[in-house]
């Protein structure tokens, strides 16, 4: 299905022009090599662009013929390669493969261009014909950017100021050169398309996935006979593809488009160690401007007015027409998960369903979160990302939260089923740990309970503010708690260490043990009050205390604890909201 997925967006971008069609991919190209007629250097050209920040030059991407998958082998690529088969120039130490590297170069093109009479490409096979890979590195044109070329710098050709590629009879020889099976192809029935046509052996590297190679990892690959079924060996020992056969058209296919979405920035998500892609059935580059916004806060196209007017509309089940565009409720929408395992690559998840579903599901993840905030705090949202991340500790080296534990989040959101209960764990590990609760864990809290089933926790407690009402005792002696703690930063100013430093997590799990103290330790902290704070703060620890109907319990479960929590992050924010007002 994945496969299928991929192959269909391809098909859809390439008839719209926005993605390379079969035979060409990109590559990032540094130089282009000026050739004259008789095949002379006698210029290099710089193609490289500034990067976004402006602070450094790079590469720049360019449509060349596709380039093959480089191995431990000998490959040469058309048209566009690095200075070893291009030039026969590098800083290896192996001179005889670097020439056996050059002359495969000089071998392709051969059997491409030969019968091609464009000056193009009389123009390329003149220069493999009389390039002096002995005297490379001593040629005064190269060495300007000779040590850029022999650190693997990618080049192409330009005749008479236009690059080899784009002339139309080198392009057509190469499109010709490219629909030939090779002599050692496998016929058999792909399993995406379901014809028989030509298997790929090698699949494509797919670039852009964080934490994987640099030059790409496969997404199916093969490399033991261990792995292979019987009955799909080939006679010429290369059964590498052929226990999963995908067909060559296919497997460009996914490639290019994987390749594709990856380098789209704009629509790229990491969290942890999984690289988030995600795009519309119908190719609408606008229904990812929507995800990532609502998603992950992180569009800056749409404004929030004109976000949730969309949102609002396309969950109902309607169509909405915005800036021009029609989004459809009913488009298929897609949420694929990719992350680095050695050389190839893993499916953490993949997540499909109507861009509607998708989005209402989202919105009431959102609204779970609402919670009150601190008054400094802008946010609106809870992004995806920073949500997981409060499940990891962010002074540790390694920052990032658990890997299935963010793909297991992911999906109970956009399906709308519970939370994991990893989710919950983390984040009371986080508090217990930190010896505090800020608004986003409080807001996670919240989310969890009144999302899950079979949580005892009454919904009373679960609201967007502080509820006075609510007698559940756990939220009372959180409330109880955060006044306690006001009431010693108030007695002693610019305390460094309170009592949440030293008892707050042994007073949410243990209150029948350490509540009796921290009583105690208030009277004391009371005598140095003002007689108003004093009178202020007697009479709402008394209202608490009366509030309590029961012998204070020797343990509470994690559930209550987590009650706990919000009864004093709820009360903390409260008070801290008097004291602003009071001051006003």
């Amino acid at each position: 299905m994945i496969l299928q997925s991929l192959v269909k967006q391809y098909d859809i971008l390439a008839a719209r022009g926005r993605i390379c069609p079969i035979g060409w991919s990109t590559a990032k190209v540094s130089y282009a090599l000026q050739l004259a007629a008789n095949g002379s250097v006698f210029a290099i050209i710089s193609l490289k662009i500034s990067s976004k920040d402006g602070k450094k030059e790079i590469p720049q991407s360019l449509q060349v013929p596709e380039q093959v998958k480089k191995t431990s082998g000998i490959a040469a690529n058309f048209l566009c390669d690095n200075g070893t088969y291009m030039l026969g120039a590098d800083d290896k130490s192996n001179p005889e493969r670097t020439k056996k590297c050059f002359e495969a170069a000089k071998a392709l093109h051969h059997e491409i261009l030969d019968e091609v009479e464009s000056a193009a490409a009389k123009a390329v096979l003149a220069f493999f014909d009389t390039w002096n890979i002995d005297m490379a590195m001593e040629d005064k044109v190269l060495l300007p950017y000779l040590d850029d070329i022999k650190a693997g710098a990618n080049l192409i050709f330009q005749v008479g100021g236009s690059s080899a590629q784009e002339d139309d009879s080198v392009k057509s020889a190469w499109e010709k050169h490219h629909l030939v099976p090779a002599d050692n192809a496998v016929i058999m029935c792909c399993l995406v398309t379901g014809k028989k046509a030509p298997v790929a052996r090698l699949h494509p590297n797919i670039k852009g996935i964080n934490g994987a190679q640099p030059s790409g990892a496969s997404l199916i690959s093969y490399n033991a006979p261990a792995f292979e079924s019987y009955g799909h060996e080939s006679s010429q020992g290369t059964g590498q593809g052929l226990n999963a056969p995908v067909s060559e058209s296919a497997a460009f296919k996914y490639g290019a488009v994987l390749n594709y979405m990856t380098a789209d920035r704009e629509h790229v998500q990491h969290i942890a160690d999984t690289t988030i892609l995600y795009w519309a059935e119908d190719a609408e580059p606008l229904c990812q401007d929507v995800w990532s916004a609502e998603a992950f806060g992180t569009d800056k196209i749409i404004g929030e007015e004109d976000l949730r007017g969309i949102v609002n509309a396309l969950s109902r089940g309607g169509n909405i027409c915005f800036k021009g565009t029609e989004l459809r409720a009913d488009n298929c929408f897609y949420v694929l998960g990719l992350a680095p395992n050695a050389s190839r690559l893993s499916v953490r998840f993949f997540l499909q369903g109507e861009f509607g579903t998708m989005l209402r599901n989202l919105n009431k993840h959102n609204k779970r979160l609402e919670i009150v905030r601190p008054v400094f705090e802008t946010r609106t949202t809870l992004p995806l990302w920073q949500l997981l991340n409060e499940t990891a500790n962010q002074k540790a080296k390694n920052r990032m939260p658990p890997a299935p534990m963010a793909g297991a989040v992911l999906r109970s959101i956009l399906r709308g089923t519970d939370y994991p209960v990893s989710l919950f764990e983390n984040i009371m590990l986080r508090i217990r740990t930190e010896h505090n609760i800020k608004w986003q864990k409080a807001a996670i809290l919240k989310a969890y309970f009144l999302k899950n089933r079979g949580i005892r926790v009454p919904e009373e407690v679960l609201q967007v503010e502080l509820n006075e009402k609510s007698d559940y005792l756990p939220y009372i002696l959180g409330r109880l708690f955060a006044v306690l703690e006001k009431v010693q930063g108030d007695a002693n100013p610019g305390i460094k260490a309170t009592i949440r430093n030293k008892y707050f997590s042994s007073a949410s799990a243990t209150p029948g043990t350490i509540f009796p103290l921290l009583l105690g330790l208030s009277q004391h902290h009371q005598r140095k009050l003002p007689d108003g704070s004093k009178i202020y703060y007697d009479k709402m620890i008394s209202e608490l205390e009366n509030c309590i109907q029961e012998t204070l319990p020797i343990r509470l479960s994690l559930q209550e604890q987590g009650a706990f929590y919000l009864g004093y992050y709820h009360e903390k924010q409260a008070l801290y909201t008097s004291k602003n007002e009071e001051n006003k």
